[in-house]
């Protein structure tokens, strides 16, 4: 080799050793800076023609792509588990633990107790105060806990536009960064920092949505939702969020437009190209998801519970069953006086079909606006039932003709004999149709009806009664929970927890002992919308074992969140450890390395210093 070559070939190596120390310091002074990445030089040999040595062709980042692949679904899967298990905490914290002194179960509890005391006391004025102390105390917990639900809503939405906002941030800046990456040098430490700084925006944003990425050769990232939607392709997508503030339980998402009350996400592609993420059900984890499940499923059915607990109440006190009159026959049937029939009152209609050697139940409710027709068979929880909704607004005739065309394959007729009687009878066949049953669910709107039904709750956002009428908007019962309050004449003139008809003495426990009997014993179905039970079969019991159901649900959900929480982090952290065993910087290999840096150095010193010597000797020469 010439001196010229061993100059060339010790200075390549000098250069190379300058590179790495470099690389070692900055390796050393990040050791702690979150989203570092260990860094090393590639080097390359150079061809003996030109004196051989070394050459650094690139700074290269030291770290598991598929481990790093991994990471960033479970950051996603670990966000989401963080805030569902955080929701549904504080849900039952809203619920209370079952017998709690708060609890909601206990306040029904001491409201129930309260009437079986006034049954063995009617007479008494500081039992019957008891009896609506309670009952308010009730209605108005029922009220802040309704309010709670929607305040959490509320929070969900608020949450989701500015985790829609930082989306819209994270794709900016990280579109700044790859055009960066373009016209940078590709084997300098540069460019190697910047995708350290695009990787960890791109962690963030893989908590807040569920996302895949695909490598360009030139360095460029595409970035997709699991679900195929383009976030970044060297081009930001813009994601937008028109957030409602205040949400109450009148709030639902809707794909049209026209009848959603909450907000929704449009991504807008580079393109122009638009996409509705929640009608297309794009984003599956992540923060944003878990906001978007808690508003729209979870705490919608927290308030439907609530609902059906408010709404049992205040029927189970207020409506009484009023039988129909057998008419003599044939035909053979029943009728009905529905003088007091109030919108959203019902009517069963049993009958049997004698050929199929089956019995039909019908449910028929009334209903006075006409924009609410048709109703689904989910206006009660009975699975066996069908539902007619039928529009009284127009008089008895419409009626009549409007249950003989719904029950026209039957062969059932309706008629108005007189007044507002509604009769039903059967063919006059024998073995073919059969009347069973003909009786209506009334709401008693007075205390002295004669009849121990009272009306007891009230809708304090209307101050009517409640009778669970439906309109074109919905019904009655959504939100209900948010305005029951104890119906003011009662509190007024507490007498009429007793007094059912004129002249009933003061001791008499008939409607004490009816109302309590119809809390604690009385058995119904509840609404699946509820989430408690299915619709093929929905859950029946007493009120108090729907709360206490409730309850003991709210508290199994927040204790699986909880453990699913702490199974995604155990996860988690086990792929961040594989992710750091190579990545992360560790001090004591990278003062081993500056040895073994400083060794090389020193050689290629002492190589420069002896061909020193040597062109000096030749120069005395």
């Amino acid at each position: 080799m010439s001196l010229g070559n061993a100059i060339s070939a010790a200075l390549s190596g000098l250069r190379a050793t300058q590179t790495g120390v470099g690389l070692i310091a900055d390796n050393i002074a990040n050791a702690d800076t979150p989203g570092y990445v260990r860094k090393s030089v590639i080097q390359t040999t150079t061809a003996a023609g030109s004196g051989g040595g070394v050459r650094v062709v690139g700074v290269q980042r030291e770290l598991d792509i598929f481990v790093q692949r991994q990471l960033r679904a479970e950051l996603s899967g670990a966000s989401y588990a963080d805030k569902i298990s955080s929701y549904y905490g504080r849900i039952e914290q809203v619920y209370g633990r079952p017998g709690g002194i708060n609890a909601l179960d206990t306040l029904f509890n001491n409201f129930t107790n309260s009437l079986q005391a006034l049954v063995t006391s009617p007479e008494s004025v500081s039992g019957r105060t008891q009896v609506l102390n309670e009952a308010a105390v009730l209605a108005q917990h029922l009220n802040a806990m309704s309010a709670d639900i929607q305040a959490l809503r509320s929070e969900a939405e608020f949450a989701i536009a500015g985790s829609v906002q930082r989306v819209n941030e994270i794709l900016t800046q990280i579109e700044e960064i790859s055009n960066r990456i373009i016209g940078a040098n590709q084997a300098s430490a540069e460019i190697a920092s910047l995708h350290d700084t695009r990787d960890t925006l791109i962690a963030e944003l893989a908590t807040l949505v569920d996302i895949q990425t695909v490598d360009a050769a030139d360095g460029q990232i595409a970035i997709f939702t699991t679900s195929g939607v383009s976030l970044f392709d060297r081009k930001a997508a813009r994601l937008e969020f028109d957030g409602r503030d205040n949400l109450n339980a009148l709030a639902f998402w809707d794909s049209d437009p026209t009848k959603r009350n909450v907000g929704t996400i449009t991504l807008t592609s580079p393109n122009g190209y638009q996409v509705d993420l929640v009608a297309d059900k794009s984003l599956r984890s992540g923060t944003i998801a878990a906001h978007l499940e808690m508003r729209d499923k979870t705490l919608v059915e927290a308030q439907a519970q609530l609902d059906e607990i408010a709404h049992s109440l205040a029927l189970a006190l207020s409506n009484r069953t009023v039988a129909g009159t057998p008419v003599s026959g044939p035909p053979d049937g029943f009728s009905l006086d529905l003088t007091q029939l109030l919108s959203g009152n019902t009517i069963t209609l049993t009958y049997t079909d004698n050929v199929a050697g089956q019995q039909q139940r019908v449910t028929i409710v009334r209903v006075d606006d006409a924009g609410a027709l048709p109703l689904g068979d989910n206006f009660t929880p009975d699975p066996n039932d069908t539902v007619i909704g039928v529009d009284f607004s127009g008089g008895m005739a419409a009626v009549v003709t409007a249950l003989n065309t719904a029950l026209s394959s039957t062969g059932l007729v309706f008629s108005n004999p007189a007044g507002n009687t509604l009769s039903v009878v059967d063919d006059g066949v024998p073995d073919l149709w059969d009347v069973d049953g003909f009786d209506a669910s009334i709401t008693t709107s007075t205390f002295n009806s004669g009849d121990p039904s009272i009306p007891f709750f009230v809708d304090g956002g209307t101050s009517t009664l409640y009778t669970n009428f439906v309109v074109a908007d919905g019904m009655q019962k959504t939100g209900f929970a948010a305005r029951i309050a104890l119906n003011a004449q009662l509190r007024d003139d507490p007498a009429r927890l007793v007094e059912y008809a004129a002249g009933t003495p003061a001791g008499d426990p008939t409607r004490p002992n009816y109302l309590e009997q119809q809390l604690s014993a009385a058995i119904r179905f509840f609404s699946p919308a509820s989430g408690v039970g299915t619709t093929a079969g929905p859950y029946s019991g007493s009120i108090v074992d729907f709360i206490r159901q409730s309850i003991s649900m709210q508290g199994a959900n927040a204790e699986g969140a909880s453990r699913l929480k702490e199974g995604q982090d155990i996860v988690l952290n086990a792929l961040q450890t594989r992710y750091n065993e190579r990545a992360s910087v560790n001090v004591d290999t990278e003062m081993a390395n500056l040895l073994v840096l400083q060794t090389a150095y020193g050689a290629n010193a002492r190589v420069l210093a002896t061909v020193k010597e040597m062109l000096e000797a030749l120069m005395q020469i």
